[in-house]
């Protein structure tokens, strides 16, 4: 078998898959080009990818010897999953292994953006804390406080207990979940009552700027705005325009639109907001598992055997 592997990944799980297989990787920190990417997938059978690797129904068409992409990642907005379902592709993803991780640092860019703790630390670091000071770096508590989840998935699920625990009360909008632990309301009244909105919703057509400037203004004035979903389910543009009005208490930002966001990009001019680079799911053993579930569905998808998590098993039975 050949796979390709389009970027590094854990040297152990590496390793296991050349005992396997003939391994094409990409060795580099950074994602191959489209045009780097089909050269890399030319004439392979499997391919572990990244969100980054766009695998639409063009690139399938050029690349007809593939049988199975698999994500290092629990989304697949990347992924075309109908093309890859049409032309006998089966697609895979990494879902339940970064549900607790992902949630703790949802959590900590709320106490981080709440406490202000990266202006803070910015002033420490940059010699611009000179005593102790009554009226800088003011937060606020989170006892007591309205988390509202938007999404209430694995992860947005494993949050709501952790905002539980710290003494938030929950509530959450999802029309395809429920859980009877929180108040389920419709997301315009989520967005009236929360201190704190968190989103943990897919990317797809209909999440693609759900929270615009509409929802920025059903939001209370002195609000946190929390994502580590996707970054295009924020409208940029329309956060920006309500950055500048003096909207919203504190942002916080795993994900952003565009992704990685330029440096000289507004949004980083306001103090207010916190911005990292994608790395929710960021911890060692979190990624070493990962890395190993990806492997794992591509062996599977390739050899006849059942992936632990498929998105289009049906390709499968066909097979």
């Amino acid at each position: 078998m050949r796979i390709a592997v389009t970027r590094r990944i854990q040297s152990d799980v590496l390793a296991s898959l050349r005992e396997r297989c003939d391994v094409r990787l990409w060795d580099s920190d950074l994602p191959p080009s489209a045009r780097e990417l089909l050269t890399l997938l030319h004439g392979v059978d499997g391919a572990l990818t990244l969100l980054t690797d766009r695998v639409d129904d063009e690139l399938l068409a050029r690349v007809p010897t593939l049988r199975a992409v698999s994500n290092l990642a629990v989304g697949y907005d990347n992924f075309d999953v109908p093309a890859c379902t049409r032309r006998g592709v089966a697609a895979c993803t990494t879902p339940d292994v970064l549900t607790r991780t992902t949630a703790e640092f949802a959590m900590a860019l709320i106490f981080a953006v709440a406490r202000q703790i990266v202006p803070a630390a910015r002033a420490a670091r940059e010699g611009d804390w000179k005593t102790w000071y009554p009226m800088r770096f003011l937060g606020r508590d989170l006892a007591g406080a309205t988390l509202g989840i938007v999404g209430l998935g694995r992860i947005g699920r494993e949050l709501a207990g952790m905002g539980a625990a710290f003494g938030l009360v929950v509530i959450y909008a999802d029309e395809f979940s429920s859980d009877a632990n929180y108040e389920r309301v419709a997301l315009p009244e989520l967005l009236e009552r929360a201190d704190v909105v968190s989103l943990h919703v897919p990317l797809t057509p209909t999440t693609r700027g759900l929270i615009d400037a509409d929802a920025l203004q059903r939001m209370r004035p002195d609000a946190l705005l929390i994502n580590t979903s996707r970054g295009p389910v924020v409208a940029t543009t329309d956060l920006v325009a309500a950055l500048e009005a003096g909207w919203l208490g504190g942002v916080g930002l795993d994900v952003t639109d565009p992704e990685p966001l330029p440096a000289e990009h507004p949004l980083y001019s306001f103090e207010r907001v916190t911005i990292v680079p994608h790395i929710a799911s960021a911890t060692v053993a979190t990624r070493q598992r990962m890395s190993e579930l990806a492997a794992q569905n591509l062996i599977a998808a390739l050899t006849g055997g059942v992936p632990p998590h498929c998105l289009n098993p049906e390709v499968l039975q066909r097979a």
